[in-house]
């Protein structure tokens, strides 16, 4: 107490001073209608920069719940796309073709579970990257991996709660792909060069197309479904051990940027791969 009043004591002037100050402000906000108003305005000026500031700050917190809110959006709207490109596709072939059989059935075709992106690699020549999503999400190996701008990979090895991609971004892998609204196709591979780019080789050379066409996903296979998103058509060339075109296409997909990813799942993927097994014994 007696520090307390040692400190009061030496400090009086400034006490004095401060309390002089605050009945002067108020005398004047009390009798002076523009004092009054000038300090009223800007106190809501200062008040309206603060709630600013706060409201910035909240929203920096809050863009992870957003991202995640768009990214589900965008699979819902992917989903509704690819369902009208099958049906579209079927309403073109035959009426009673096996695409229709597979519409009316009341299992999907493909089925996508959204996971995200915890380990990336780039820069090698053999990149990987891993997933947050295992065995225990329903993920197996061959499933593919595709991001909201196209194909990202396959996968290698599924844990209990981690699985680990084979990207495009590795030479040990080939994609088979085609050229939009076309039917000649090829197999895309990277040369280990440029993240931004492969090169779709096999390309017979009476094929048709401009740079610029697109580049999606063949369907031959068990693995993706036919008309995702691979690329763009960047230049072309005719290789000459081959004798076919080898297009240079740049990739839908940024690599070096990947945070969210879906696995597609193939529900007729098991019945698929054991009829052509079946087909191959009688070889």
């Amino acid at each position: 107490m007696q520090k307390l009043l040692e400190f009061l004591i030496g400090k009086r002037h400034w006490l004095l001073f401060i309390l002089c100050e605050i009945i002067s402000l108020t005398l004047l906000y009390r009798n002076n209608a523009y004092q009054r108003n000038v300090m009223f305005s800007s106190a809501n000026v200062v008040a309206g920069h603060f709630m600013s500031a706060s409201n910035s700050v909240f929203s920096f917190f809050n863009l992870r719940t957003e991202n995640r809110q768009l990214f589900e959006q965008n699979k819902q709207l992917e989903l509704k796309i690819l369902s009208l490109q099958r049906r579209l596709e079927s309403m073109q072939a035959d009426a009673w073709s096996s695409d229709d059989i597979l519409l009316d059935s009341t299992v999907q075709p493909y089925e996508y579970i959204s996971a995200q992106v915890v380990n990336n690699n780039t820069t090698h020549l053999l990149n990987y990257i891993t997933i947050n999503k295992g065995l225990k999400d329903g993920i197996t190996p061959d499933m593919g991996v595709i991001s909201t701008h196209g194909v990202v990979g396959i996968v290698r090895n599924a844990g209990d709660h981690f699985s680990v991609i084979i990207p495009l971004l590795n030479p040990k892998w080939g994609l088979s792909c085609k050229l939009f609204n076309s039917n000649y196709y090829g197999t895309l591979v990277w040369d280990g060069r440029d993240a931004r780019y492969a090169n779709l080789e096999e390309l017979p050379t009476h094929a048709e197309f401009r740079e610029g066409d697109t580049v999606v996903t063949s369907g031959f296979s068990a693995i993706f479904p036919p008309g995702i998103m691979v690329g763009t058509v960047e230049k072309s060339d005719i290789s000459a051990s081959s004798g076919f075109y080898s297009l240079k296409v740049k990739l839908a997909t940024n690599f070096r940027n990947l945070s969210n990813v879906w696995v597609v799942k193939n529900n007729f993927q098991k019945e698929q791969r054991d009829i052509e097994r079946e087909a191959r014994k009688n070889d």
